[in-house]
C-alpha cells in the first residue's frame, strides 16, 4: 500500500467514526407507493410486547443498525415494545465501542430474554444479566440455524449429537441457561443425543443490500448472508413479520431475487446502510462480494492496515509467531491438498495468515460459519466476511457441509484440562465474563482433526534468545485439572476417533487414550520445571520417554518454509 492509500483509509475510518450513530428513523423513499416501504419508526410499531424477535448479521457485517436504534427509541418514548425475547445467532455487539448494534437495546425491561450463540461482544446485555434484568441463554450457532430452518417447515425441535458431554448437556452442565434460575431450558437429554429447541420466531429482522419497488429483496454485493433466508422463512411460516433494512432501491431482476416480495412485510431504506463495518453499501467494497475478484494481496494489506489502525487485532511477537509456525507445520502434516478447513479467531488467525502466505493456500478451501465458502476469511473488524469468496451460502448450508466434508479446523483455547477438555466459552464467574460457544460445538463435532492453539500461560513474559525459549516472568498456566466449562469434550472426541492436538508456546500436546501426552517441546524448555511441575493438568510423556524438539527453522523462522510434506 502506498501513502495515498493509507491516507484514504484513515479518512475512511474518521468519517465513519464521526457519522456512526446517525440514523434517520423517519426516512421513507420518495416516489415509492408500495405500503411495504415504511420508516424505521413505523416498522417497529408493528412489534408487540412479549414477542420473539431474531436479528441477522455477524460482527460488523450485515448489521440491522437502524432497527436496533428504532426499537430503543420507541421504548424510551412509549415503553413499547417491552419484554421481548431476542435471538442473535452470531456476535452482534461491539463491546460498547460503536453505536448501531444489538447492545443499543440495553434498557431494562425492553429485552428480558436474550438467546445467542456468541455473547462476548454484547457487553451491555451481559451486565444486565449480572444485574438480574435479562435472562441469558446460549446454543451452538449451527443448531440455532438448523432450528430456524426447521421452523420454516413447522418443526420446533431437533435431536443431534452436537454438544454431548459439554456444558450444553444437562447431565454435565446447565443446558442453554447462562444466568441462574432460568424460566426455561432449550436443551434436553435425548438418550445418546441432545434435544434442542428455539422459541417460535414471530419477527425476523435482517440487512440486505437492495430491494426493488415491488418489495423483492436482493443479496448481491453483500458481505455475508448468514441466517437471513432461514429466519425470514421461519417468521413467514409462523405467521409473523419479516422486516428488512436495505441500502437502496434497484430495478427488478428476476434472476437475482433472493427473498420474494410475498415473504416480506416491511422494508426500511437506511441512508447510512452498511455492507460491513465502516463500509457504506452505496460504496460497497468489491473484495467482500462473490460477484467480483480483486487483487488478494492488496485487499489483505487494506484489511490489515484498518485492523491495526482501529487496534482490533493484537500485535504478535516472536514467541507467538513461533507458536503459529508450529501449528501451521502441524497442519501441513495432518492435512492434505483439497481440504475443506475452518480457522478460528485469535491466534488461529495467525496460522491462517501463514497458510495464505504459503504454497498450501491454493490447495485449500477456507470457510466461515457465516456461509462464505472459498477465498480468504477476514479477521478483526470484518470477521465473518471473506476476500474473493467463491460462494455465499446460508449458515445452515455451511454447517451441514461441515458435517459432510470438513477435514480440519484450527481453534483457540481458554483452558485445557487433564481429560483433554477445552473451555472457550467462559472466562470467569460473572455473566460479564461469558463468551458463549459460537459455532465451536458444531465445528469440533464435524472436524476429524482439530488443532487447538493458545498460550501456555496467561500474562507471562517470554522471549526467544539464541534459538531457545526463555520464560522471563511466569504467568497463570492455562492447563488445569478441570476446566471451568467444557466446550469441547475430550472423552467425546476420543469416542468419535478424532485426532486432537494442543499447540502452545512451550510445546505441542496430543490427546490419547492414556490422556494428555507431550508430543513436541520447544527448544529451551525444561520439561520438568516449565511443564510438569507447573501444569494443573496431568501431562504424560511418550511411552518411549523421549520428546522430540520442534525444528529449529520452525521455532526461529530461520529458513522456514511452509509446504506439504514430501512423500
Amino acid at each position: 500500500m502506498n501513502l495515498l492509500d493509507k491516507i484514504g483509509l484513515i479518512k475512511h475510518i474518521a468519517v465513519w467514526k464521526l457519522s456512526s450513530g446517525r440514523f434517520d428513523l423517519d426516512y421513507k423513499p420518495r416516489g415509492i407507493n408500495n405500503p411495504k416501504f415504511v420508516s424505521a419508526r413505523e416498522a417497529v410499531n408493528q412489534i408487540k410486547d412479549g414477542q420473539v424477535v431474531t436479528s441477522g448479521g455477524m460482527a460488523g457485517n450485515g448489521r440491522c443498525s437502524i432497527y436496533y436504534m428504532a426499537v430503543r427509541d420507541s421504548y424510551d418514548r412509549t415503553g413499547h415494545p417491552a419484554n421481548l425475547t431476542w435471538i442473535s445467532v452470531g456476535a452482534q455487539g461491539s463491546r460498547g465501542r460503536v453505536p448501531g448494534t444489538v447492545e443499543d437495546m440495553d434498557a431494562p425491561g425492553l429485552v428480558t430474554k436474550y438467546i445467542a450463540g456468541h455473547h462476548e461482544t454484547v457487553k451491555t446485555f451481559l451486565r444486565l444479566g449480572d444485574e438480574g434484568h435479562v435472562e441469558l441463554h446460549t446454543l451452538p450457532q449451527g443448531m440455532m440455524v438448523y432450528l430456524m430452518e426447521a421452523q420454516s417447515k413447522g418443526v420446533f425441535e431437533l435431536e443431534h449429537e452436537v454438544g454431548l458431554n459439554t456444558f450444553l448437556d444437562p447431565r454435565v452442565g446447565n443446558g442453554s441457561a447462562v444466568t441462574p434460575n432460568p424460566t426455561f431450558n432449550l436443551v434436553e437429554e435425548a438418550g445418546d443425543k441432545l434435544r434442542f429447541h428455539l422459541p417460535k420466531i414471530e419477527v425476523a429482522i435482517f440487512n440486505a443490500p437492495y430491494a426493488d419497488a415491488e418489495g423483492n429483496i436482493y443479496h448481491h454485493h453483500a458481505a455475508t448472508t448468514t441466517e437471513n433466508w432461514d429466519s425470514a422463512m421461519a417468521a413467514h411460516h409462523n405467521g409473523g413479520k419479516v422486516m428488512v433494512t436495505v441500502g437502496g432501491i434497484i430495478d427488478k431482476d428476476e434472476s437475482l431475487i433472493s427473498i420474494p416480495k410475498e415473504c416480506v412485510d416491511c422494508i426500511v431504506v437506511d441512508t447510512h446502510h452498511e455492507q460491513a463495518a465502516s463500509v457504506r453499501s452505496t460504496k460497497y467494497w468489491p473484495m467482500f462480494t462473490k460477484e467480483h475478484k480483486v487483487d488478494m494481496a492488496d485487499a489483505v494489506a487494506k484489511v490489515k492496515f484498518l485492523n491495526d489502525l482501529a487496534k482490533i487485532t493484537p500485535k504478535r511477537g516472536p514467541v507467538e509467531n513461533a507458536l503459529a509456525r508450529t501449528a501451521a507445520s502441524l497442519f501441513a502434516t495432518e492435512s492434505k491438498p483439497g481440504s475443506l478447513i475452518n480457522i478460528g479467531i485469535g491466534l488461529p488467525e495467525e496460522v491462517g495468515r501463514l497458510l495464505y502466505e504459503s504454497d498450501l493456500f491454493d490447495d485449500l478451501t477456507f470457510t466461515s460459519e457465516t456461509g462464505n465458502y472459498g477465498g480468504l476469511p477476514t479477521p478483526g473488524i470484518f470477521f465473518g466476511a471473506a476476500i474473493n469468496p467463491e460462494r455465499m451460502e446460508k449458515s445452515s448450508w455451511m454447517f451441514r457441509e461441515y458435517e459432510k466434508r470438513l477435514n480440519i479446523s484450527v481453534l483457540g483455547i481458554l483452558e485445557v484440562d487433564s481429560e483433554g477438555n477445552v473451555n472457550v466459552s467462559k472466562r470467569g464467574p460473572r455473566m460479564y465474563d461469558f463468551v458463549g460457544p459460537g459455532g465451536f460445538p458444531n465445528i469440533v463435532y464435524s472436524a476429524p482433526t482439530i488443532i487447538f492453539v493458545g498460550s501456555w500461560m496467561a500474562r507471562a513474559e517470554m522471549d526467544i534468545r539464541d534459538g531457545k525459549l526463555v520464560i522471563k516472568k511466569p504467568g497463570k498456566v492455562k492447563f488445569v485439572d478441570k476446566v471451568d466449562q467444557i466446550t469441547f469434550s475430550g472423552k467425546q472426541g476420543l469416542k468419535m476417533g478424532k485426532k486432537v492436538f494442543y499447540v502452545t508456546n512451550v510445546g505441542v500436546f496430543r490427546l490419547t487414550e492414556r490422556g494428555l501426552e507431550l508430543y513436541r517441546v520447544m527448544p529451551g524448555v525444561d520439561i520438568q520445571k516449565d511443564i510438569l511441575d507447573v501444569s494443573g493438568a496431568k501431562v504424560l510423556l511418550p511411552e518411549s520417554g523421549e520428546v522430540p524438539l520442534v525444528d529449529h527453522s520452525i521455532f526461529t523462522g530461520e529458513g522456514y518454509q511452509l509446504s506439504w510434506p514430501k512423500e
